[in-house]
């Protein structure tokens, strides 16, 4: 099992369950580190302090805040770890919701939940099948990193998962982002759906990292001397460039199709009528209400006109 971050509990009513918190995901970035380009000498951080000089080892390094410009509170762990938190050594679980209420945008890191002794497995066991069961997940509050967070608990295989997620105040509104309203054609947004449909997996457990595999390529390629690899040689699209929506939206369809296998002949949609009607001038609204309340007026005489209609044919 790889090395547990933090050691506390989950707190589950008045059920203690001893855990530890593992990292469920590992990063497998390659990391560049920074030369001099004349010698290719390794650049170092130091920590110094501004006052004297000196170099400090981190034993020599402590926590403080600055209150003023020329006054700072000096802050230990000890006195940390004895705030009255109810969260400061467990991670409590406050309410349960629908899986689907919690906006994904709000989930930051994930963490695995382990049993810490044996005598943890059986409430564990028992918080696990209350979630399956109940088709819910958790959401707990807890105390980490000198702040108190906000995570979810979910069942993953067999196991309890912690997903860190933001405050509420912590994310920003796309309002202003979203591009002003746009007129759209039906036939584009039927185009657009088939790519969805085209484009659909049920699984995403086939995809790479194709960045560094090509990094690992460039590395071995220039510590063995060899040639570098090729670009490929796509083309890119020149930016702000006007393009023809439908066209893209067929041939996207076409190259969708062919990479699945599948029968690549797509009937071409050319862009028809904006079926999205324009917001007439106040003006005009005024006369379309005169237009539509004089056509109510008229329309129970079409009505009877049909019906009489329906009763000749019926008679002959």
């Amino acid at each position: 099992m790889p090395r547990p971050l933090w050691t506390g509990a989950i707190s589950f009513g008045l059920v203690t369950i001893p855990i530890k918190v593992v990292s469920a995901t590992e990063n497998h970035s390659i990391s560049f580190h920074q030369y001099h380009q004349e010698d290719m000498g390794r650049i170092r951080t130091r920590k110094v302090c501004e006052l004297d000089g000196k170099v400090l080892s981190q034993d020599e390094i402590g926590k403080g805040y600055e209150v003023a410009k020329d006054r700072t509170v000096p802050v230990t762990d000890e006195e940390l770890d004895r705030m009255p938190l109810p969260t400061a050594k467990a991670i409590e679980i406050v309410a349960f919701v629908e899986a689907d209420s919690i906006d994904p945008v709000r989930i930051s890191d994930s963490y695995y939940l382990a049993v810490d002794g044996q005598v943890a497995a059986k409430p564990y066991a028992l918080l696990r099948k209350a979630l399956e069961r109940s088709d819910k997940v958790a959401v707990a509050k807890f105390a980490w990193h000198n702040r108190e967070r906000l995570g979810l608990l979910r069942v993953r295989d067999d196991a309890i998962v912690l997903h860190s997620m933001r405050w509420p105040d912590e994310i920003r509104s796309p309002e202003s982002l979203a591009p002003r309203e746009t007129e759209l054609d039906e036939d584009e947004i039927e185009r657009a759906v088939q790519l969805t449909d085209s484009m659909a997996l049920d699984d995403i457990s086939g995809f790479r990292d194709r960045y560094r595999e090509a990094l690992e390529e460039l590395l071995t390629a220039k510590s063995e001397g060899k040639a570098l690899p090729a670009a490929t040689g796509e083309e890119e699209e020149e930016p702000g460039k006007v393009m023809d929506l439908m066209a893209a939206l067929n041939a996207s369809v076409k190259a969708a199709k062919e990479t699945r296998g599948e029968d690549a002949t797509v009937h071409e949609m050319t862009p028809g009528k904006s079926r999205t009607r324009k917001k007439a001038a106040p003006a005009k609204k005024a006369a379309s209400k005169k237009t539509t309340a004089a056509a109510a007026k008229k329309q129970p005489a079409k009505k009877t006109a049909a019906k009489t209609a329906a009763k000749k044919r019926t008679a002959s």
